[in-house]
């Protein structure tokens, strides 16, 4: 057997750079992680979809005039979703509620599930807060951050030369 196949990996604990910035969130995530990995392998449901939290996958994508930043909320309604702009992050909040109900000739069966989710996406350029808009479509939000006359110019590209 070959050594390193001995040595265990730390790759998968390697910090990296999250979009969450609330100290309290982060706490939370990294005791929900811990219990998990604690737990894993005795077929547990994960300990951040028992307590009702959960993560929306977000995309962000930026060029020359704007950034758009895309969430997929399935389920939620545009009134549970709040949108919040701040000098250099873009938050996103919201509240899933979702009820089943399902009545049968000898059987009656009520399902509830529920969660909440903060997503703090950090803006690295001014943004021109009058023009940003939000829109809810199928379940995806998407948020146009037009970028200022002064940060558009700011940008410099950069030609990139092959050897």
């Amino acid at each position: 057997m070959a050594i390193k196949n001995l040595i265990t990996s730390a790759k998968k604990d390697v910090p990296v750079r999250r979009e969450e910035y609330d100290p309290f969130a982060l706490f939370r995530h990294e005791m929900n992680r811990l219990f998990d990995s604690f737990f894993h392998g005795f077929d547990i449901e994960p300990f951040e979809k028992r307590f009702g939290g959960f993560t929306p996958n977000v995309n962000v994508v930026e060029d020359e005039k704007e950034i758009k930043v895309t969430a997929e909320l399935p389920g939620m309604d545009e009134k549970d979703i709040d949108v919040s702009l701040a000098k250099d992050s873009l938050t996103i909040k919201g509240e899933k509620k979702e009820e089943k109900e399902d009545k049968g000739k000898n059987y009656y069966r009520m399902e509830r599930s529920y969660g909440s989710f903060t997503r703090m996406i950090p803006i690295p350029v001014e943004i021109d807060t009058d023009k940003a808009k939000a829109q809810f479509k199928k379940g995806v939000l998407t948020v146009t951050l037009p970028k200022t006359a002064k940060a558009i110019k700011e940008t410099k590209k950069i030609p990139v030369k092959a050897e």
